[in-house]
């Protein structure tokens, strides 16, 4: 089963190259230009206007449901015949929310905690931006577990762009 893979901007058309990614999600401040990669469909490029901030801020547009049901959307059209690539500006916190909240909602029966655990293995310097998170888990129906289990991992370490990495989907693939 293809896999997400997360990765920051700078690193998107390299990582697309690295993983032949069928499917981008990207997570971005409202007006930050950006191109959709040449290899990717209109169609399977969506991009979510939001900024990385969890309470409100003038001029950033705060994570709402509405960009939560963007991401779920896009996740549940991704046919899953090539991996699906997220980033963000810096591929921390955003993308890694989106990432978690994505497998999260592919695998209904998998552990919360256990998901965590694999994106905190999977990349020391991820913090996903707890508000997406929280929203995710009341629109999921997981009850705050979502929430307990990135509060459990803990904030990552300080890095101003994190390292690509993957998320396995189905761990007993591997």
């Amino acid at each position: 089963m293809p896999n997400l893979h997360v990765c920051s901007l700078s690193r998107l058309s390299e990582t697309l190259a690295e993983t032949g990614a069928s499917h981008v999600l990207t997570l971005i401040n409202v007006g930050t230009v950006l191109e959709r990669p040449a290899m990717i469909a209109a169609e399977c490029h969506r991009v979510v206007g939001v900024s990385d901030i969890v309470a409100p801020l003038e001029g950033h547009v705060l994570p709402a449901e509405s960009h939560v049901r963007e991401i779920l959307d896009f996740v549940a059209s991704w046919d899953r015949e090539w991996p699906l690539v997220v980033h963000c500006y810096a591929g921390i916190s955003r993308s890694t929310a989106a990432a978690y909240i994505a497998a999260c909602a592919l695998a209904p029966e998998r552990d919360e905690a256990e998901i965590a655990g694999a994106l905190r293995r999977a990349s020391p310097s991820a913090t996903p931006n707890r508000l997406f998170v929280a929203i995710a888990d009341r629109m999921l129906g997981r009850e705050g577990r979502m929430v307990a289990a990135i509060d459990a991992i803990g904030r990552g370490a300080d890095a101003f762009e994190g390292a690509p990495f993957v998320l396995i989907l189905d761990p007993d693939s591997v």
